[in-house]
């Protein structure tokens, strides 16, 4: 990595959890490599479908729903120089960060106990456990609110003790849009910057002309 001070700043990717309820920060799961691929499905909301009516055919039932797909690379030799700063790898290796990460999709062993402690005394109806609300970063222009649909682990390299020490964690994620989260939503005001910033750039983009396809007109 240079060391030229006129560099920029590396800015990374990662994850934002956010209370529901109060919109306050619970925590940031920074990654600790940007992944060098990010994978976006976009698929299309169309109103009228394979042999629908005809005036629907141009119409858009809403937003596509957008699919994210990326591995990150997850080290801790750097950690490991400076053992006294980063006593918990070693003494864990990335069990902690990995155990961040994997916790975002477990609902918290308290709210499993006082729903098991509601079946007992006879509850007919329990609520599913509500999430905090995830947003994944890819720089300013890019704040998502997501919902993690594939996680997996490959932990490649261990300590004398089995931990960790190396590993990569790929993650699946489907954009919530105000179809999800609707618009008085804090995901769903994220979502709509995020469409306005499109359509802001999609504005300044050079327009072609039709005599680039050889054609005068239509």
């Amino acid at each position: 990595m240079t060391t030229f001070p006129g560099s920029p700043k590396l800015i990374k990717s990662g994850l934002v959890l956010l209370n529901p309820s109060t919109n306050a920060v619970l925590r940031v799961i920074a990654l600790q490599y940007n992944p060098d691929t990010l994978t976006r499905t976009l698929q299309v909301q169309g109103a009228g479908g394979d042999g629908g009516d005809r005036s629907e055919a141009l119409r858009l039932k809403g937003p596509p729903v957008e699919t994210i797909k990326l591995d990150a690379v997850i080290d801790a030799a750097d950690q490991m120089e400076f053992p006294e700063q980063h006593q918990n790898v070693v003494e864990s290796g990335l069990q902690t960060y990995l155990s961040v990460l994997e916790t975002t999709i477990y609902p918290s062993s308290q709210s499993l106990n006082a729903n098991n402690d509601l079946a007992s005394i006879g509850t007919l109806e329990i609520a599913p456990m509500e999430s905090a609300l995830m947003l994944f970063i890819w720089s300013k222009n890019r704040i998502l609110p997501v919902r993690l649909t594939e996680f997996s682990i490959t932990e490649e390299a261990f300590d004398p003790t089995l931990n960790p020490i190396r590993a990569k964690v790929s993650l699946g994620m489907r954009v919530l849009s105000v179809d999800d989260l609707g618009f008085d939503h804090k995901g769903g005001s994220l979502f709509m910057s995020y469409l306005q910033n499109k359509e802001q750039l999609s504005s300044k983009h050079f327009s072609s002309t039709l005599n680039t396809f050889g054609i005068e007109g239509i």
